[in-house]
This record gives structure tokens, C-alpha cells and sequence, in this order.
């Protein structure tokens, strides 16, 4: 799929590419407010995200026909769920919590079709196929497919290098907050100890020739060295610039420090 291909050469190439996740709400209209904004993906969260099906078949949808990425994270890596995203017509997965290369072989059956792997696809993601025969999967969904495991425990670490250099791992994800909770140190996100494992992580991928993915504040990420992440939730980024503006406007209509003098004396 184009969508998929475009975004896989961005994320190879170490471009720079901008995505949001939305983990509180989501709607199909939002495909096209991130891409009037200049964004280059969007993840549907469904791990913590109260969404039902039909929303990301929508969100989907209008993300394939606007040639617009739309990834999504799965509750969890049980096969059907992933195939629940898949047949929405998602062009890619965030996946939750990945702490073995073994864990990532039942994702793989669930991702492709025989003889490669277990799936039955249905759903509107037929829509987007050129034929049925399995040439047409695998040239259309399977070889742009894009895949992130997002590590997010202490044991992720320990297995960061298999994880990232496994067949299907487009590039490697890291969940900070999960981590710094496993790790002790919850949420001190300059502690020793996190930095130390998201620098192993880092490495892991450099190792694989795999890029890096995580969500965060743009301008500390690009800081230190990434070029793929998600710049935020869209309602956080939303409460926040509503507050900015509130602070702001309230601040203007605050009388002069010499007019509030006067009235005092």
C-alpha cells in the first residue's frame, strides 16, 4: 500500500517523521487535521483507548484513501487482535509490551498468510488489495507492512538485540513511562538507571540497522539523536494550548503594575 511504503522509506531512510497517538480520542476526522498540520502518521491506541472497531475501520479508511499512514496498537499480541487491526486496513502495528524474539514469531503467523504464517484476512482491508492470490498480499500488505515493538520492561531490555534484529521489526520502540515503572524508578525520567536502558535500546537498533521509535516532546527527542516519534497525545497537545491561551489572554487583561500602584494608593 502507498501510504505504508511512503512512511517504511521515511522511517529507513532516518527522516524526519512526525506521528501522534491518540490513546484518549479519536475520530476519522483527525486523519486530516494531522496531515493539514505537516504530520506523517497516526498510531490509534487501543492498548489504553476506549475505541471500538468500527472508529478504526472509519479512521482507517479515510487515512487510505487521503494516502495518510494509519498504524494501530493492539490491547495485546494475542493473534486476534492482530488480525482485528489488520483487517481495518491498518498499515502498521505498535505493539505492546514485547519482551522476546519469541513473542514476535506468533505475531509474524499472525501477520502473514500461508505459507509464511497463519492468517485468514477479511474485513474492509480486502478493499485494498489489487487481487486475492497470494502474490497480491504480499506485494500489497505484507512486504510495506510496518512493525514496532515497543519495549517497556526490564526483560525487553535484556533482549533488545534479538528483538530489534527479528525479520519482521520495522524499527524498535521504547515505552518510557512502562519502563522507568519496571525498572524502579517511576516516573523519574533523568534517572541513571532509564537513560542507561534506553541508551541499550538505542543501541540495539543502531546494532540491527533498525531506526527508533518513541513518544515525547519533539524537541528533547530530536535532542538526542531521534528522527521517528510521536510529538504527543492530540488531546494533551490540545488541553495544553487551550491552557496557554487561557494563561494568556488572562494575563494581558491584568492591569499595568503603575495602574494597579495607583489604585492601592
Amino acid at each position: 500500500m502507498k501510504p505504508a511504503k511512503i512512511l517504511k522509506e521515511k522511517i529507513n531512510a532516518r527522516e524526519l517523521t512526525i506521528g501522534a497517538i491518540a490513546s484518549y480520542h479519536c475520530w476519522p476526522g483527525l486523519v486530516e487535521i494531522l496531515k493539514g498540520a505537516g504530520f506523517d502518521f497516526l498510531i490509534i491506541d487501543f492498548e489504553h483507548g476506549p475505541f471500538d472497531a468500527d472508529m478504526a475501520l472509519q479512521t482507517c479508511t479515510i487515512g487510505r484513501l487521503a494516502g495518510f499512514p494509519v498504524l494501530i496498537r493492539p490491547p495485546s499480541l494475542e493473534p486476534t487482535f492482530i488480525h482485528m487491526a489488520l483487517d481495518s486496513g491498518a498499515v502498521g502495528l505498535l505493539l505492546p509490551y514485547v519482551e522476546s524474539s519469541e513473542q514476535l514469531d506468533t505475531v509474524q503467523e499472525a501477520i502473514y498468510l500461508p505459507p509464511r504464517g497463519k492468517r485468514r484476512p477479511g474485513g474492509a482491508g480486502v478493499h485494498w488489495v489489487s487481487g486475492f492470490h497470494y502474490e497480491n498480499w504480499k506485494a500489497d500488505v505484507e512486504d510495506d507492512l510496518i512493525v514496532l515493538p515497543q519495549i517497556e520492561s526490564r526483560r525487553g531490555v535484556q533482549n533488545a538485540d534479538a528483538i530489534a534484529q527479528h525479520p519482521i521489526t520495522t524499527a524498535i520502540a521504547t515505552g518510557p513511562y512502562d519502563l522507568s515503572a519496571d525498572l524502579g524508578v517511576c516516573w523519574q525520567p533523568h534517572h541513571p538507571e532509564l537513560l542507561k536502558a534506553l541508551d541499550t535500546v538505542q543501541k540495539a537498533g543502531e546494532k540491527a540497522g533498525k531506526n527508533i521509535w518513541m513518544n515525547g516532546s519533539a524537541e528533547d527527542l530530536q535532542k538526542r539523536g531521534y528522527t521517528f516519534f510521536c510529538a504527543g497525545e492530540p488531546s494533551a497537545v490540545l488541553t495544553n494550548a487551550l491552557t496557554n491561551i487561557a494563561q494568556a489572554a488572562r494575563k494581558s487583561s491584568l492591569p499595568a503594575v503603575s495602574e494597579v500602584d495607583q489604585i492601592l494608593s
